[in-house]
């Protein structure tokens, strides 16, 4: 779904560039208005931090000796799909 901006949104995203705060008046809920571009960096910002952390969740576990057996992972792939283990 898309709207449009009334003109006060407008005005005060003339004088704030980066976004502004919005508050529904029925529901108290706040939401923050920005440029599409800026919310996209924002979310690619955001997925960049997610996956480093992911990433650095691994090493921690790998060196602190938190893994499995390649092995074992091949075997319960394998039953998962139903095939024939390895020999």
């Amino acid at each position: 779904m898309k709207t449009s901006l009334s003109d006060e949104q407008r005005r005060a995203l003339d004088r704030e560039p980066e976004g502004i705060v919005v508050e529904d008046s029925q529901t108290q809920k706040v939401y923050f208005l920005t440029d599409a571009d800026l919310h996209q960096r924002a979310m690619e910002a955001l997925q960049k931090q997610e996956n480093h952390a992911a990433i650095q969740t691994g090493i921690d576990d790998m060196e602190a000796g938190r893994v499995i057996p390649l092995e074992e992972v091949d075997q319960q792939i394998r039953e998962e799909l139903g095939l024939e283990p390895r020999k």
